[in-house]
């Protein structure tokens, strides 16, 4: 297993790596020589191997430049999205304890604003653009290990949905697994063109697109921010790949299927989904709208974050999160009588555990290393894997287990209903459903109410049908279901 700072030695350097965020075309070799400025200005600053430097940062080349240098010094790259508050922000730096924090203010005016705030200073051009730097000298490295498989490369905090982040230390063994999986699987090569407007500073974006595109000599066109727009006009000029999340998707044929926007992509060859559940009604219509197969997959930080993906198997046209990957296990725990229990997971990918965290690292992973995913999923007899929702979220509504997935399934069935979001809170003894949804002003609740009545069993059909002007979105453009709930809930 290579390191990390291997991924993109030997590739031509005369061939386009990047298409940065302005559209600037940047070469392997210019982005060779942009790593190793960024880490000569880290070295003047302080970092030395096992130190922490936290990138806050949106999409950009400097993002790519700054990960890779902090590979090359054995040092832990902390990535996070810029547009975190200055609250989240500085309890990440609380806990990460970075020697360096380096903001990508020439991408984002969100980045431009921490450094403000924080006091960074003007450092060294890096690929025509000075630095903003702050430095920390009284921060403490950790020890350095001398294998792939034990060495940090990056510390990446979740986001903190049902509690506080906690940073989620992921090695190079982990990350290239990852990388060079996705890029055999999807068969990437140098004439593929990556279209890339999910946060690199997520895991998702940044293991299985961003450093498997690079892996494999192809080029990733970075977007700082994601808009219909800005995703129509990459596709237009050859975009080959795009991976989303499904509301990123939602958003594309709300413009696309009205005839509001033409969808123009004559070299597009691969669509993919992933980082939330995958409706297969909205799956049909991608599909549709694209005409090509929407490939589905699912994994979380922790696991780096590959578990499952369509593109292991045969074409599907369910909701089904795909097959395990090479070389890893898959097994449900506690299985009920429909099959359902705790999705469990073992493979190289598979984080070293929580920093400074050592108790939620040990409830974490079994005794005979599987990682407790805290999903909820069933197995196909051929292998397949379908989440049923989250064990936090499962909702127990007078004894009987309501699955979020099934109901939103039901909703998005109905007339009018172009989102879905369902969850559960406590009443007197019990637990009630509540249902989030937008319109396309057709429709309202009692008729949705109505809708679900011959279609799903009394006992999971919602006690709250709340119409709301829009989703609140976390920054990685997943559903912020405590958000739901706290803005737009009846009282209790």
């Amino acid at each position: 297993m290579h390191w990390l700072d291997d991924l993109i030695s030997g590739k031509p350097a005369d061939t386009r790596a990047i298409i940065d965020h302005d559209g600037t075309a940047i070469t392997f070799g210019a982005l060779n020589a942009a790593i190793d400025a960024a880490a000569d200005a880290m070295r003047t600053h302080g970092v030395q191997p096992g130190d922490r430097v936290l990138v806050v940062a949106e999409n950009c080349a400097l993002l790519a430049a700054a990960f890779l240098a902090a590979m090359r010094l054995r040092a832990w790259c902390v990535p996070l999205n810029a547009r975190v508050t200055a609250p989240e922000l500085d309890a990440i730096r609380a806990d990460a304890g970075p020697r360096l924090t380096l903001f990508t203010d020439v991408a984002s005016t969100a980045a431009d604003t921490h450094a403000t705030r924080l006091g960074a200073v003007t450092g060294p051009k890096v690929l025509g653009h000075p630095l903003r730097l702050q430095a920390d000298p009284a921060a403490q490295a950790e020890t350095v290990q001398d294998s792939p498989e034990t060495q940090v490369a990056a510390l990446v905090y979740t986001s903190g949905s049902t509690g506080a982040p906690k940073g989620v230390m992921l090695s190079h063994a982990s990350l290239m697994f990852n990388a060079q999986v996705m890029a055999q699987a999807r068969n990437f090569a140098p004439d593929d063109v990556i279209l890339l407007a999910l946060p690199c500073t997520h895991i998702m974006a940044l293991s299985t697109a961003l450093l498997a595109g690079l892996s494999a000599g192809a080029t990733v066109r970075l977007m700082a921010r994601f808009s219909v727009d800005g995703m129509l006009d990459a596709l237009a000029e050859g975009g080959s790949v795009v991976t989303g999340v499904p509301a990123m998707f939602d958003q594309i044929l709300r413009r696309t299927e009205t005839g509001e926007a033409a969808l123009v992509a004559p070299r597009l060859r691969m669509v993919g989904s992933g980082g939330a559940p995958l409706d297969p009604a909205l799956k049909a219509r991608i599909e549709a709208q694209f005409g090509l197969p929407l490939n589905n997959g699912y994994g979380l930080t922790e696991a780096g974050p590959g578990v499952a993906s369509t593109v292991f198997g045969p074409r599907r046209t369910d909701g089904s999160i795909g097959y395990v990957y090479p070389d890893c296990e898959a097994r449900i725990d506690d299985a009920g009588t429909d099959g359902v229990g705790e999705l469990q997971f073992r493979g190289p990918g598979v984080m070293l555990g929580y920093y400074h965290n050592p108790q939620a690292s040990a409830e974490a992973m079994t005794a005979d290393g599987f990682l407790r995913t805290g999903d909820l999923a069933r197995i196909d007899p051929d292998g397949a894997l379908h989440l049923v929702g989250r064990s936090k979220e499962l909702i127990i509504r007078s004894g009987f287990n309501v699955y979020p997935p099934e109901v939103e399934a039901a909703l998005m069935a109905c007339p009018g209903v172009l989102q879905a979001a369902v969850a559960g809170r406590a009443i007197a003894g019990n637990e009630e459903v509540l249902a989030f949804v937008t319109t396309d002003g057709s429709t309202d609740a009692a008729a949705i109410a109505a809708h679900l009545r011959n279609r799903l069993a009394a006992y999971k059909q919602p006690q709250h049908i709340i119409v709301v002007p829009s989703m609140p979105l976390t920054s990685a453009g997943k559903l912020h279901k405590p958000a739901l709930v706290a803005q737009f809930a009846p009282p209790g």
